[in-house]
């Protein structure tokens, strides 16, 4: 088949992707924002608009901004922590250590359990080891915090790894061979060999863990429901709870519209700033 007949029929291909596109994606989100500037409704044919009012009323939410303050700290710590610890892991069984296959199936099987079971697992565990001291994980916002932080790093570490595995082994071995002629010392080789090829890497898992750390919403919900009152409460819960009354949906769609338009813009200035630093091989 010729390039021009593969041009000209090009469109059967495309065309069904495209719009299911459009359906699935495009046209449910653009009804979201019209519904961020709607009173009450339960569904859009009856949703009247009322102009900025839902998103004054969601910057007003002091429950909202608490959320807000909550999610970007367990961001930015579960971040640090999974990055670091994946990236160790993976430097770890990289190095020619016996039962490394089995060590990356073990690492990354977390990864295959939902969210809601996770929660609910873990609520267990961590129940049971503060049934000894009389408390449990609901009784303090730090224990949720923490709790939630051992959660993800239990689940995520593992997929991480596995991208930062492949990223090592894609290091040209004739720069690390030359960096140790020249006399360059482990350390030496890690900070400035192997980290800068691996920052396609980095950028990945950066990305993926800034962005899920943002979005969590089943673990959230299992393990500690945003108790104790509403202090371990997330972003992606608080505009869930938002849609339980009539009332409070079209605030809630508003929240859930600055929820996409903050994540999205973490993103992309993430990834444009990771990708600068990015060595060209």
């Amino acid at each position: 088949m010729t390039r021009r007949s593969m041009r000209r029929w090009s469109w059967l291909f495309i065309g069904p992707v495209f719009a299911a596109f459009i359906i699935g994606f495009i046209w449910p989100f653009a009804q979201g924002i019209y519904l961020s500037f709607c009173g009450k409704f339960n569904t859009i044919s009856n949703a009247k608009f009322q102009g900025f009012t839902n998103y004054i009323n969601a910057f007003q939410d002091a429950t909202f901004g608490h959320a807000f303050w909550f999610t970007a700290l367990f961001a930015i710590v579960s971040v640090i922590l999974i990055n670091l610890l994946a990236f160790a892991a993976a430097y770890a069984l990289t190095q020619g250590v016996k039962g490394s296959n089995l060590f990356r199936t073990v690492f990354f099987m977390p990864n295959l359990i939902g969210g809601i079971v996770l929660g609910y697992l873990w609520s267990m565990i961590f129940d049971g080891i503060l049934s000894i001291y009389k408390t449990s994980i609901l009784a303090k916002a730090e224990y949720g915090f923490w709790g939630l932080i051992i959660l993800l790093l239990w689940q995520q570490v593992g997929y991480m790894m596995i991208i930062y595995i492949a990223g090592l082994q894609a290091v040209p071995e004739d720069m690390i061979e030359a960096a140790k002629i020249d006399g360059a010392t482990k350390s030496q080789t890690l900070f400035r060999v192997i980290i800068p090829n691996v920052m396609p890497s980095i950028t990945i898992c950066t990305f993926l863990t800034l962005t899920n750390g943002f979005k969590l919403y089943d673990q959230n919900l299992a393990l500690t429901g945003g108790q104790p009152f509403r202090q371990t409460e997330m972003l992606a819960l608080n505009i869930s709870n938002g849609y339980s009354a009539v009332n409070t949906r079209g605030v809630a769609q508003a929240k859930a519209v600055i929820f996409f338009i903050l994540v999205a813009t973490l993103g992309i200035a993430q990834l444009v700033s990771t990708r600068n630093k990015e060595v060209q091989q």
